[in-house]
């Protein structure tokens, strides 16, 4: 049986396009139009599911989006009224991330797309990110090409030019922990509970400065790298000096609020690094779960400002992992003419941004 072709050309306006996403802990499905407008939207959360073991547990996570993701499609294509032969394409996350969750998503892409008959497309979960900010139901002007994008979450930390889609250039990344990573490790330290990025930042807000003084990684150096383990170092050395007991409430939230500073510091420091490499940018994004914390926003639109760009932030929500992006990600290559992948695409663990048109096939 020969299946169909995707193309740009196929994308009206009331073109159906369903994406999944189950790349770590979200299982996320969702359905757009061909005019990006979002037509239905479900995430499930599995934080309670890895909460006693203080971080994900990938073979926790894969078998919750083996038992959610079939009733999630489910309402997702009835909120919607079609079938899955009736969608233009089926969308799923192939990579980064991990394997177990990745294939769950993948497969029951690929299976619904050959019992019905239309093209499946593999998206890398990275250049869903970079394009989510163009999304028209995003909010705000959608940005051209070329932009800057910052992505900053738990499993990634790094400066990307955007010149078009399929087309990323990295300008600097992380030599050791991702910040979100970082976020969570320190938040353990000061015995916040999981996840520990949103906990650190309402206790930093407790907090003041000038208590202490912690190391600003990478600051004022060439480049756009990054490097947040001796920060994370800094800080546990404070704690391991302190008596057992527990940390004094004042004592932990200045330290979070030091260290949350710090990372502003780092971040803004690279970005402004990143603008001169980037001297033709019509405006920053920023995607990634750690794009949700308050201070690091307000700190990278007064940078966007005063390179007179705008900083283009989707809402929090699509800032995190979803399959909106992922969706979304794959009306960008069709418009941009990419065929569908073939069903045989392997998934990838890893799968840098710069080789995302460098798929393999199962085998």
């Amino acid at each position: 049986m020969e299946r169909k072709a995707a193309s740009g050309d196929a994308l009206g306006h009331d073109s159906l396009i369903l994406g999944i996403e189950s790349s770590c802990d979200e299982t996320a499905c969702a359905v757009l139009d061909g005019a990006g407008r979002i037509r239905a939207e479900f995430v499930a959360s599995q934080i309670a599911d890895h909460a006693p073991f203080g971080g994900v547990v990938p073979e926790i996570a894969a078998r919750a989006h083996l038992a959610l993701l079939p009733d999630m499609i489910h309402r997702a294509l009835a909120a919607t009224g079609t079938t899955p032969s009736g969608l233009v394409a089926i969308a799923a996350t192939a990579g980064p991330g991990l394997i177990g969750g990745l294939i769950v998503g993948a497969n029951t892409a690929r299976g619904m797309a050959l019992a019905a008959d239309v093209p499946f497309i593999a998206i890398n979960h990275l250049e869903a990110h970079a394009l989510t900010a163009r999304l028209p139901d995003a909010g705000g002007n959608p940005p051209n090409f070329p932009y800057l994008l910052l992505l900053v979450s738990g499993g990634h930390t790094a400066l990307i030019a955007v010149e078009g889609v399929g087309r990323y250039r990295r300008l600097g990344t992380t030599l050791d922990d991702a910040a979100g990573e970082a976020f969570d490790k320190v938040a353990k330290l000061l015995g916040l509970p999981y996840p520990g990025g949103p906990a650190l930042e309402r206790l930093a807000a407790e907090g003041q400065g000038g208590r202490f003084d912690l190391p600003r990684p990478m600051l004022g150096r060439p480049g756009c790298d990054f490097s947040f383990s001796g920060l994370k170092t800094a800080v546990a050395q404070l704690v391991a000096r302190q008596p057992e007991g527990g940390l004094p409430r004042d004592f932990a939230a200045d330290l979070a609020f030091a260290f949350q500073s710090a990372v502003v510091a780092a971040l803004a420091d690279r970005l402004r690094h990143a603008l001169a490499m980037l001297p033709g940018a019509t405006a920053v994004v920023v995607a990634g779960g750690v794009a949700a914390n308050k201070a690091v926003r307000a700190a990278l639109a007064d940078i966007a400002a005063g390179a007179g760009l705008p900083l283009a932030a989707p809402p929090l929500r699509l800032c995190t992992d979803n399959a909106v992006m992922v969706a979304w990600a794959a009306i960008e290559r069709l418009r941009a003419g990419d065929a569908a992948d073939p069903l045989g695409v392997r998934c990838r663990p890893r799968w840098p941004l710069e080789q995302v048109r460098n798929m393999q096939i199962a085998g």
